[in-house]
């Protein structure tokens, strides 16, 4: 089956922007700058962290594989989407397509265990304070965010190696902009009773799972933050988890409307819209999140503005 499926379908027509018959010069100029403002974002926090000594904490240490997992989940994306711009032509062939999901759903993945931890961290800080360094030394640090990587990969390899056994019998226009398995599943003409188990069995674990323990983490430490006898104790404490939270209620909000919605009473603008809320804006305003609302990252940001400078400055005077 798996063979047929490849010798028939060798590549697959993207209908995400059929609807927009003019334009697509001024469209592609907006994903080249979203794509743009991701990478030079999240790259710019990637960097402050490794460069700041007083960013060397758990928080942050996440926070950086967070900023590799944004640029990573926006490249599997968007460069194909202005390469099919600039070629007027919105294909994409059967191998690039199993490839492009398998990155999509491991970085996807990944991001969701990776705000779990994150959360985790919040509540080892602010709950159990004085076993804090404990909870979250380096090794411990270490483990758990490559423990994510991992889980997120393997997760990948479940749905990419069950992704053969679809037959599109012949059929190779996708509703979408980029490929990703609930719109190839639309497209199967087969009997797929087990990647729809895989899909259910993997968004239990993937997505609720940590959604839910994202959830009670913050209900224990808003318990925590409300005992805090202090106005300003409870304001810094609650600082310290708001721009995690923001991050959190938008990605796990676009990602159940990605997936959870219904499949009939959508339109194609409306899924290629939800679709792009999904794997293309979250990216590029997670660095902006941080960096506005985060003191740490600001005074970080400003001391590196400030050497670049005196830097320039010398060279210009030299």
């Amino acid at each position: 089956m798996g063979v047929k499926n490849q010798t028939q379908v060798v590549e697959f027509v993207f209908l995400g922007f059929s609807g927009i018959s003019y334009g697509h010069i001024y469209l592609s100029l907006v994903f080249l700058v979203i794509y743009l403002v991701t990478v030079l974002g999240n790259l710019m926090i990637f960097t402050m962290i490794q460069l700041d000594s007083k960013l060397h904490t758990p928080m942050y240490y996440f926070l950086s594989h967070l900023s590799c997992l944004d640029i990573c989940i926006s490249s599997v994306t968007v460069p194909k989407i202005l390469v099919n711009f600039l070629h007027q032509q919105q294909t994409i062939s059967y191998n690039q397509c199993m490839a492009q999901m398998f990155f999509l759903i491991s970085f996807t993945g990944t991001e969701a265990a990776m705000l779990a931890i994150m959360a985790y961290d919040r509540f080892a800080a602010i709950c159990k304070p004085l076993h804090y360094s404990h909870l979250m030394n380096t090794k411990v640090c270490t483990v758990l965010a490559f423990a994510t990587w991992i889980w997120g990969f393997v997760d990948s390899a479940l749905h990419t190696a069950l992704s053969p056994r679809l037959d599109f019998c012949g059929v190779n226009q996708i509703h979408h902009i980029f490929c990703d398995l609930p719109p190839l599943m639309k497209m199967a003409c087969n009997d797929a009773h087990i990647n729809e188990l895989a899909i259910r069995i993997a968004s239990l674990f993937v997505g609720t799972g940590p959604f839910l323990f994202i959830i009670f983490s913050y209900v224990f430490i808003l318990s925590s933050i409300l005992k805090i006898r202090s106005i300003t104790g409870q304001r810094k404490a609650f600082s310290t988890c708001a721009s995690h939270m923001i991050i959190v209620i938008i990605y796990f909000g676009n990602g159940m409307l990605n997936y959870n919605r219904p499949h009939t009473g959508y339109s194609l603008e409306i899924d290629t819209l939800v679709s792009t809320m999904f794997c293309i804006i979250p990216p590029m305003v997670n660095p902006l999140i941080y960096s506005l609302r985060n003191k740490e990252v600001k005074g970080a940001l400003k001391k590196v503005l400030e050497s670049q400078s005196k830097s320039t400055c010398h060279h210009t005077r030299n």
